[in-house]
């Protein structure tokens, strides 16, 4: 057999030197807030940390796997999203104390996602094995419907973990006014609107009381789910014209090549042809 040319399509997994450096630094990092963390007694710390080492191995496993290539600037994105939501996130409670953190996580995310699903469809729609051939703007609508189902997902796995376990990962938002049918006493399915709220008080089966000295009502969830769900769709409609374009333009676009997984071989050989 012929060697394969060398090329793009014959990339191994971190051989790039800016994806090798970022994902040894940030290996590093996690290694010494491990130890710290066991140091500390903190086995809470320590399985974030040793899921986080996992997690950044996946990019490795699945282009070995899947025999696919993943393009340096996304493999970097990735492993500094991980990096980020984990270590920065979760250990270092970034999510409370640096504003809107959780919000650009959740737009990245719904960009790597509508990468994801578009490098999917794109793939098979490539294929000689398969006689389907979707047109840019129904790879483009996979792509968007793709990362969609991925934040909805997430969203039903942090309400589940806050409903069953006890946790908060849907974080709670201050607001000033309410409205509810629930408050109608004549049950007529009329809106009530209570406006003004300065705090909380809350009265306990033994009847004391407590005030939550909030600044307002304490709203559970909604509106952290939906301010995702809208910046996960942001995200996901940006990749989803980038990625019609690219298809559009038979693979020209260098910018969205940096975001679009590819097979390894045949595939990769003719976009080397397209893009010497």
């Amino acid at each position: 057999m012929k060697d394969a040319p060398k090329g793009r399509g014959s990339k191994k997994p971190y051989e790039n030197k800016a994806t090798l450096t970022v994902y040894l630094v940030l290996r590093v990092l996690v290694i010494l807030v491990l130890v710290r963390a066991v140091l500390r007694r903190d086995f809470e710390s320590v399985f974030f940390c040793g899921l986080t080492l996992v997690l950044m191995l996946l990019p490795s496993i699945f282009t070995r796997s899947l025999q696919i290539e993943l393009p340096s600037t996304l493999e970097i994105i990735i492993l500094l999203f991980i990096f980020s939501a984990e270590i920065l996130g979760e250990l270092n409670s970034f999510y409370v104390r640096v504003p809107n953190w959780d919000t650009m996580l959740h737009t990245i995310n719904g960009f790597l996602c509508a990468a994801i699903g578009f490098a999917l469809v794109d793939m098979l729609n490539r294929s000689d094995r398969f006689s389907f051939k979707l047109s840019p703007v129904y790879l483009a609508l996979v792509a968007f419907c793709f990362s969609m189902t991925v934040g909805v997902l997430w969203e039903f796995f942090e309400y589940s973990g806050d409903r069953f376990l006890g946790l908060d990962m849907q974080k709670d938002t201050v607001v000033n006014a309410i409205h509810s049918v629930e408050l109608d006493e004549t049950r007529t399915n009329r809106v009530i609107t209570i406006s003004d709220i300065a705090d909380v008080i809350i009265v306990h089966s033994d009847g004391s009381q407590e005030a939550l000295g909030l600044g307002g009502y304490l709203d559970i969830g909604i509106n952290d789910t939906m301010k995702d769900l809208f910046v996960n769709f942001i995200g996901a409609v940006v990749f989803s014209i980038i990625g019609y374009f690219y298809v559009k333009e038979k693979g020209k676009g260098r910018f969205a090549a940096r975001f679009i997984p590819r097979v390894r071989g045949k595939w990769s050989q003719e976009e080397n042809r397209r893009n010497p």
